[in-house]
Order: structure tokens, then sequence, then C-alpha cells
């Protein structure tokens, strides 16, 4: 079980750093596994590449969503074992009914899978990609279900003190992955040779190991098995799915604000250029693998928070908030001074930067990370400043943040300097520049006036 909030800072930075750092890791695998897929499927060339890259950009993006709704038990949870550390029987009610919304919400996300031909020829993508991206997602969206599912479970382990089995579960479907790509991608150990659809068949398998894994470690833990998550699981509880739809739609929500700019500044870098978009996708990389440290402490944030919050002890909220923002950009000022100290080293993990070839975008993906350097900071700082509203069960206004800053000041001004101004690429990265500090500074404003806007406890 997580343990109980205190009011000593040593303590509470020793509790949050258990909670995150395996939470840290269980994400950077989770990047892993989608890697492991890209190496397969760059072989099979380039038409292949690019239509696994559009049906993994969508499909990702809802399960991304979706890990967001069910992702509603964890407040929900932190704050029942605050209140009463045996809160067994009200912890299985939140897991049983965060499983029925996910899967409400993954028979939704086939629905869009297979709506994913028509949705890429709107984008004008080239036919050829399109017609073979098709069946590679009518497979892929059979992971929905599992997917969510296993991303509900990490989320309950976690939550109930025990993050570390996330992290070696993810570390399995790395293995599984490769090994799954290995066989049907290329047809090893009898299998046929599936080629893009082999790759799209191992996800799926992926998923479900996954998914049996966590199953097996709730029924065979024995501090895991006392609270029966798996039993029940047809009787419903209205309230407590209320109480998931109320806090998981807007985590969603601000999911989908996000990533709308991340992947409308793709589409804007594909208007100014390649040469623009390549180094775009490079220097993104960077960004998107330092976030994970973050994001795995908003996560234990959420966790740290909730327990205070179900205690109703308002400077242990307090605590948890301040450790929390204090590891999350501490990190953040690291990678950026990463960034801005050895671009051309970082730059080698991906492409040989000495490559005649590769100079422009060199040029290009050096000056973007100057700029992302800088959003770092503030990138960092939502990560943490969402998550930790998330503890206090307060999600709609923050979503209400992320939709304005992301769409209105953010996309307009990547727009504006990247498409109507000579600052081409530069512009649009100064715009998600410009969408991180509002929506940082909104949240971290509303954190700040918690006691005023009535978000604690009574």
């Amino acid at each position: 079980m997580s343990e109980t909030p205190n009011h000593g800072w040593p303590q509470e930075m020793r509790a949050m750093l258990r909670l995150a750092a395996p939470l840290v890791g269980a994400n950077l695998l989770q990047m892993a596994v989608f890697a492991v897929d890209v190496v397969f499927v760059a072989r099979l060339g380039p038409e292949a590449l690019a239509a696994s890259s559009l049906s993994v950009a969508l499909f990702g993006l809802l399960i991304w969503s979706m890990t967001g709704l069910v992702g509603a038990a964890s407040p929900l949870i932190a704050a029942e074992l605050g209140r009463r550390s045996h809160a067994v029987r009200e912890v299985r009610r939140t897991v049983r009914m965060a499983g029925w919304a996910g899967l409400c919400a993954a028979f939704v996300a086939m629905g869009v899978c297979l709506l994913g031909g028509p949705l890429m020829k709107l984008t004008g993508q080239d036919p050829g990609v399109v017609a073979r991206a098709v069946p590679f997602l009518q497979v892929l969206m059979l992971a929905s279900i599992p997917a969510v599912l296993a991303a509900l479970l990490r989320t309950v382990v976690a939550t109930l003190g025990k993050p570390g089995i996330g992290t070696a579960i993810t570390g399995m479907a790395v293995a599984v992955n490769a090994l799954g790509n290995w066989v049907f991608v290329f047809g090893h150990f009898g299998a046929p040779e599936l080629g893009l659809v082999g790759s799209a068949i191992s996800s799926v398998v992926t998923s479900i190991a996954m998914l049996i894994a966590f199953m097996l470690v709730i029924r065979f833990d024995r501090r895991l098995h006392r609270y029966r998550l798996l039993g029940r699981w047809w009787k419903p509880e209205w309230k407590r799915f209320a109480d998931v739809l109320r806090i998981g739609l807007p985590i969603c929500g601000t999911i989908i604000a996000e990533a709308g700019m991340f992947n409308g500044a793709a589409f804007a870098m594909g208007r100014i250029g390649e040469t623009e978009l390549a180094a775009h996708t490079v220097a993104l990389q960077f960004a998107a693998i330092a976030f994970q440290v973050p994001f795995g402490v908003g996560q234990a944030a959420t966790i740290r928070v909730g327990l205070a919050y179900g205690a109703r002890d308002n400077a242990a909220i307090a605590l948890a908030g301040k450790v929390a923002t204090q590891l999350g950009i501490g990190f953040m000022v690291l990678s950026a001074g990463a960034m801005l100290a050895f671009p051309y080293q970082l730059l080698h993990l991906y492409i040989d930067p000495a490559a005649p070839e590769n100079a422009r975008m060199v040029v290009l993906a050096m000056q973007y990370m100057v700029v992302a350097a800088a959003f770092q900071l503030f990138d960092g700082a939502q990560a943490v400043g969402a998550s930790m509203l998330r503890g206090l069960q307060d999600t709609r206004v923050p979503m209400l943040i992320a939709i304005f800053g992301y769409w209105v000041p953010g996309v307009g001004t990547a727009l504006w300097l990247g498409l109507f101004t000579p600052f081409g690429g530069l512009g649009v990265w100064i715009g998600l520049l410009v969408g991180l500090v509002f929506v940082a500074a909104l949240l971290h404003w509303r954190w700040s006036r918690r006691a005023t806007l009535g978000l604690l406890p009574a």
C-alpha cells in the first residue's frame, strides 16, 4: 500500500522518489516498445515505414487518451487510501468502473481506426501509403482492449505502492515485441513472413502479454491479492463510474489538446519544407525523451497529493506539490543544459552531423534545440502542475486551460511566425514555447490559489 502523507521534506522527497523512479523507468521503456517497431519496419522500406508511422500516430493518440481516461483511477484510489488505509471495497469499485470506462473507450477507438483510411486521405496522404496503412491499422486496433486494461492495472499497482511491477512488465514487453517483430515480420520459427502486418500482430501480442502479466501479478502478489481487483467485474457502481468519467474525460481532453498542438506543428513544418520537418522530428525526439521524467514525477505527484487529499491534510498537500515541482523542474534544468551544451553530440544519436547531405538539417535542428532547451522547463512545469491538480480531483478547468493555452497563443503564434514571417520553422518552435509557457503559468497559478478556489478538502 502507498505510504501515507507526512510533513517532513526529506521523508516526502524519499516517498516521491520511490514512486517516481520506477514510473519514469516504465515511461522510458514504453517508448522503447514503440522504437522496436520502427527498427524492424524500417527494414521494409520507406513506404512501409511511412504507413506504420501514420497508423501509429493515430493509434498512439487514441491509446494515450484512453490511458488518461482510466488514469482517473489513480486520484480516486489515492484519496480512498488517504481516508482509510484499508479501503479494500472502495479500491475494487474504482478499478472495476475504470475498467468499464476503458472498455467503452476501446470500442470507440476501434471505430476510429476503422475510419483510418478516409481520415488519412482527408489529410492528403499518398494513396500508396494509405493502402498499406489500412490493413496494418485494422490489425493494430485489436490491441485497444488489452492495451487500455494493461494501462489501468499499471496505474492501479503504482497507486497501491508497487510501481516497480509496471517497470518490470514494460521491460518484458520490449523483449516480447522485439521477438514478435522478428518472428512475424520476417517469418521465423515456422511463422509466415507477414511484413508490415506482422509488426501489427506483434503489437497485439505484446499488449495481451502485458495484460496477462499484470493479472498474474495481481493474483499471486499477497498484498495486491487482498483487494481482489479482478473479482465481480459484472457488477455496476454507477456513482463511481460517474466519478471516473468526471475526472477522466477532461484528462482525455487535455491530452488531445497538447497532442494536437504538437501534431499541428509537424503539419506546419511539412508545409515549410521537407528538411525543416526532418530537423523538427529529430529535435523533438530529445524533448520527448526528457519529458518522460517530469511525466513520471507528475504521476507520482497525483498519488502523493491524492493521499493527502483523502486524509484532509492540507499541509501534506502543499508539501507533496512543492517536492514534485522541485523534482520535475530541477531535472528539466539539467536536460535543458545538456541541449545547450552538447547539441552536436546529441544529434549524433540519430543522424551523422558530418554528412554533407545533412548539413542544413543539422543547422536547423540545433536552432530548434535552443528553443527546446527553453521549453523544457515549462513542459516539465505544466506536466507536474496538471498532475498535482489531478490529485485534488481537479481536471475540468485544467483541460480548459490546456485547450486555450495550446491552441490560442500556442498554435496561433506557431502558424503566424512559421508561415507568414521569415522565422519559418524556428517560428513554429517559438509557438510551441509560447503555448507551454501559458499553460504552465496558468496551472501553477491555479495550484497556488487552491484554497481560495475551494479545491482543498474541508
